[in-house]
């Protein structure tokens, strides 16, 4: 298993494809396991991905504590300086997002471009989720299982529509998401790190070419918080894919690479 020694922990990555780096930043208690393979193969046409479990996830180091996005920034810049890369194109998602934005913000020599899926900037700017969603989020675990926890979480990320018609697809990332669980109480810890996440005054401070894309249908992050993101960075892109929700890069891969790809390739680093 790929592990590399990133500041004072290990993370472990996986590199599919060759060409331009891309680093694909996970969200919240997720590891390189969410992401659709379908996307990742897709973009392995293309570009040299690197997919990675953020600390406390997978198959990388779980401390009791030390969760920031700061930090996770530092790690994902250290792991790109740890694979050779002076440069990358980076795309996160949700609170990937959030750590990308910090990552071109602390060390703006490593971003070649930046595209942001499905965030927000945080901070009394941001547009909150809708309360049925944060109640849903909040909900006790009571005597739920891995497995239900999982099912809990779909209707925060898919549409109703794509979860009828793809429940079979659904169940079978199961087994994979549970291979390498991420204990509460990192849950917990990336969760208390995105409620201290604020970049809303930062962003014009941002050169990298950007692009903001969201799902039309997110109820866990309102598409709005991706316009506002895409209008405070100079010269940012904004896209609106229909019909899908907070999780539009798994539920619409081909849809997604079909604008993310052209993005990338519109900037090349070489």
């Amino acid at each position: 298993m790929p592990t590399i020694k990133v500041r004072d922990h290990n993370l472990y990555y996986e590199i599919h494809g060759a060409g331009e780096p891309l680093l694909m930043i996970m969200g919240l208690g997720a590891s390189h396991a969410a992401w659709n393979p379908e996307l990742v193969g897709e973009l392995a046409r293309s570009f040299g991905v690197i997919i990675f479990d953020n600390l406390g996830t997978g198959l990388s180091d779980k401390p009791a504590d030390g969760y920031s996005i700061e930090g996770f920034a530092d790690d994902a810049d250290a792991l790109l300086e740890a694979l050779g890369h002076p440069r990358a194109h980076v795309f996160g998602v949700s609170m990937g997002g959030m750590i990308a934005q910090e990552l071109v913000l602390r060390h703006p020599a490593r971003v070649h471009s930046l595209t942001l899926g499905c965030t927000t900037a945080g901070g009394r700017n941001a547009i909150p989720a809708p309360p049925e969603s944060m109640k849903l989020l909040s909900m006790p675990r009571g005597d739920a299982s891995e497995e239900d926890l999982i099912r809990r979480g779909w209707p925060l990320a898919y549409t109703e529509s794509y979860r009828m018609n793809h429940i079979a697809e659904l169940e079978a990332t199961i087994p994979r998401l549970l291979a390498n669980p991420t204990p509460a109480r990192v849950v917990r810890g990336h969760l208390e790190a995105t409620f201290k996440f604020k970049t809303f005054d930062r962003l014009p401070n941002i050169t990298a070419p950007t692009l903001a894309v969201t799902g039309a249908e997110d109820v866990l992050i309102p598409p709005g918080n991706s316009e506002i993101i895409a209008g405070r960075i100079p010269g940012a892109e904004f896209h609106l894919i229909p019909n899908v929700a907070h999780s539009f890069f798994n539920e619409a891969p081909r849809e997604f690479a079909a604008v993310l790809t052209p993005f990338l390739r519109a900037h090349p680093i070489r």
